[in-house]
């Protein structure tokens, strides 16, 4: 099913007035979640930029309920609230919104365990791509060759690849999903919530001041990043393995945007290389070689 964005419900569930920075892509994922979800919602919110923006209590910017909680336990949370439903039959969802540094290092045994355990959870990993709110350091979904405060020449290691691990695992849903494409966020945000069990969805969620770019180009970014091939919009679906669009057309390299067309608007990349780029441009490719083979 596909939804024109004025299908989507009008109501405001991220209020004006935020502490987000300006052209935040992670705010604009939330909108979605709350337009997808808001209504059944509990959002479990581990210590990341979410922390933050929401401001002080007894107001806040996020008209949702919110549980903050320390950067390791976000996935146990929500599997408790989860039980919790279930036990008083209230009708809801366990949504973490969590960005990556606690979820693909700080909070990944909680994840993998809630996975493993089948815990009927939704888990948004809004990604992006550094521990932003303490000061741009580099974290494991950092990708190689990107400039941190702590990565000042570059980091030397490999974005981990969370969602496919987790597919990998067995949970009933995993997806990748994008900010510039907030239709397709949407279904799956639906699509997770009719499913029991474990859902994953991860968002590529550009961030401004860490990457280095024009905060009015956040979305600009985030579509780059999905036509050069960077970001792979798939789904994975109790054993269905498959591309979504556009990324259906992207799996031909030919049809791809340049990497550079990627690489020169954010400042992160700035000392590249052009050897490095093209080591970049060999593993992007390795990566849909990768997802090929989970489409036979």
């Amino acid at each position: 099913m596909t939804f024109r964005l004025d299908q989507l419900p009008k109501k405001k569930y991220v209020l004006p007035g935020n502490a987000a920075c300006a052209g935040c892509g992670m705010m604009i994922g939330l909108r979605v979640l709350g337009m997808a979800l808001g209504e059944e919602v509990v959002l479990i919110v581990p210590a990341s930029c979410s922390s933050v923006v929401q401001g002080l209590a007894p107001k806040s910017s996020i008209a949702m309920p919110v549980l903050n909680v320390p950067f390791a336990s976000a996935a146990a949370v929500a599997t408790g609230i989860s039980e919790a439903f279930k036990a008083l039959g209230v009708r809801g969802h366990a949504v973490v919104w969590a960005g990556d540094g606690s979820t693909v290092d700080i909070g990944f045994a909680a994840v993998s365990g809630a996975a493993e355990r089948n815990s009927d959870v939704i888990y948004v990993m809004y990604d992006n791509e550094a521990y932003m709110n303490t000061g741009i350091q580099r974290s494991g979904s950092t990708p190689k060759y990107a400039w941190t405060s702590t990565t000042p020449v570059g980091k030397r290691e490999q974005k981990k690849d969370v969602a496919l691990m987790l597919a990998v695992q067995g949970a009933p849903y995993v997806a990748t999903a994008n900010i510039a494409y907030p239709q397709d966020f949407y279904r799956k945000l639906k699509r997770a919530a009719e499913i029991p069990g474990f859902k994953f969805i991860h968002l590529y969620a550009p961030c401004p001041p860490g990457w280095r770019f024009d905060p009015a180009k956040t979305v600009e970014v985030a579509r780059l990043a999905v036509e050069t091939g960077v970001w792979i919009l798939w789904e994975y679906d109790r054993g269905a393995f498959r591309l979504n669009p556009p990324s259906t057309i992207y799996r031909d390299r030919a049809k791809r945007r340049p990497l550079a067309d990627y690489i020169k608007i954010q400042g992160r990349f700035a000392h590249l290389s052009d050897e490095e780029v093209r080591f970049i441009e060999e593993e992007v490719e390795a990566k849909w070689q990768r997802i090929a083979k989970f489409l036979e």
